[in-house]
């Protein structure tokens, strides 16, 4: 059987008997924790060989988190030395740890023993049930630390307490094997990573303020929200969410969390962006984690920058996870390239609500960018009427995608000159990006049939 447990090794001696790949992995695992690593070998690795040169050449550093010991000492940063011999029983005088690594099966046995004759812990790299200590499989999560072991029958323990321990008896008959341990590792990490587990009940006590963050959704798709982005939702007390975006992951968030719809629609804002502002600062104000979940990009027509003054005003800690813009990935979503070798070379993105600026007429009538427009349908009419005063070309190619990323996605395709009148003949409605270029044009990224063999 093996007990869990965890081992402060800072500023203590570990001995690696031992110079190939699995000593120089261990070797700096341990160097990091602040131990002082002690390699005994006739001959290391490139990698080994690497580590204690470097190790010769950096200033003494304190360990994480605090450099301190369990006794209240500093203890110094870890340092990784190599003796080019072959390891002997009086290497482990001082040791607190031994790692046998050698490629000599014999040698790993003799260190075993001599550390079991002394009553120091030793981790056998070939064979672990010839050892007295196993190194987990780990993975870390912030401030949170994950190992896994497995596990193998325990001589003179009784069947009944093997079952109750043992999760598959299967894997009891096969005896431990590491490759299962790092498998059960990996998929954990993915689980903290991508914020599939609540984190709220694993927060220090609050200290009366809370914060907030603000957090890009993406175009709609859940997929398409950031790792980071996920986290901060499986760390929220409350979630204040928006209309468009990735609206489908709130039904993924623990009971106890509140969610507060203030979503906008076209002509419709029934909480004003003041009151929103407000919100946010109350719940964090009374030391909750406030998550602020937008469509698209917080900073990109989201008004986030208002939102992240008012939490600062009011000294509320406040911060920004980026999404992904739908200005960008609706379009690509499309199969449509804002910019493309040989046809355009730049893009320019602009609000419906604002209309079309000088530097917006002048790209889309030269054909030198191409002109993304959010929030335009019911715009529409007004944007295609500016850009054929400035003589753009009514042949100009135009895309408008409803529901990027969505499974109601559609595209409908149209000139410049007739694509109100398509619009309306289709139905378009909001949410929509319109793109307008001659990127936009159907079967832009179809291989040219001349080319194809």
């Amino acid at each position: 059987m093996t007990t869990l447990l965890g081992i402060d090794l800072a500023g203590r001696t570990v001995l690696v008997a031992g110079g190939g790949p699995v000593a120089a992995r261990r070797a700096r695992a341990m160097a990091d924790d602040g131990a002082h690593v002690r390699v005994v070998a006739p001959h290391v690795c490139e990698d080994l060989r690497d580590l204690v040169a470097a190790s010769l050449r950096a200033p003494l550093r304190a360990p994480s988190p605090a450099g301190l010991r369990a006794d209240g000492e500093v203890a110094p940063g870890g340092r990784v030395t190599w003796a080019p011999r072959d390891v002997r029983e009086s290497d482990l005088e001082d040791a607190w740890l031994v790692l046998a690594a050698t490629d000599d099966s014999g040698t790993n046995r003799d260190v075993a023993a001599w550390a079991a004759a002394r009553r120091t812990w030793c981790v056998h790299a070939g064979a672990a049930h010839e050892g007295t200590a196993r190194t987990p499989a780990t993975t870390r999560s912030g401030d949170v630390l994950v190992g896994v072991v497995t596990d193998a029958p325990a001589v003179g323990v009784p069947a009944d307490v093997r079952e109750r321990r043992a999760a598959d008896a299967a894997a009891e008959r096969r005896g431990p094997d590491p490759r299962r341990a790092r498998a059960v590792r990996d998929a954990i990490a993915d689980h903290l990573r991508s914020g599939g587990a609540d984190q709220r009940h694993h927060r220090p006590a609050p200290g009366g303020l809370g914060r907030v963050t603000l957090v890009g959704g993406g175009p709609g798709a859940v997929d398409l929200l950031t790792v980071r982005g996920r986290r901060a939702l499986a760390e929220a007390d409350v979630v204040v969410a928006d209309r468009l975006g990735p609206v489908d992951v709130l039904d993924e968030l623990a009971p106890g969390v509140e969610v507060i719809d203030v979503g906008k629609a076209p002509g419709n804002h029934p909480v004003p962006q003041h009151e929103i502002n407000a919100l946010l600062v109350e719940h964090a104000q009374r030391g909750r984690r406030v998550v602020r979940l937008k469509g698209g990009d917080p900073f990109v027509y989201g008004r986030g920058g208002e939102e992240v003054l008012a939490c600062r005003a009011a000294g509320v800690p406040v911060d920004v996870v980026p999404g992904v813009s739908s200005a960008l990935s609706v379009p690509a979503l499309a199969g449509i390239p804002l910019t493309h070798r040989g046809t355009v070379a730049a893009f320019h993105v602009v609000s419906g609500h604002d209309g079309l600026d000088a530097a917006a007429l002048a790209g889309v009538r030269d054909r030198t960018a191409t002109l993304v427009v959010l929030m335009g349908v019911s715009q529409l009419a007004r944007i295609t009427a500016q850009a054929l005063d400035a003589g753009a070309d009514p042949a100009l190619p135009v895309a408008i995608v409803e529901n990027g990323s969505t499974p109601r996605q559609r595209v409908t395709r149209a000139p410049l000159g007739e694509v109100v009148e398509r619009a309306a003949q289709v139905g378009v409605r909001a949410p929509a990006i319109i793109v307008v270029g001659d990127v936009a044009a159907a079967g832009r990224l179809e291989p040219d049939p001349a080319t194809v063999a």
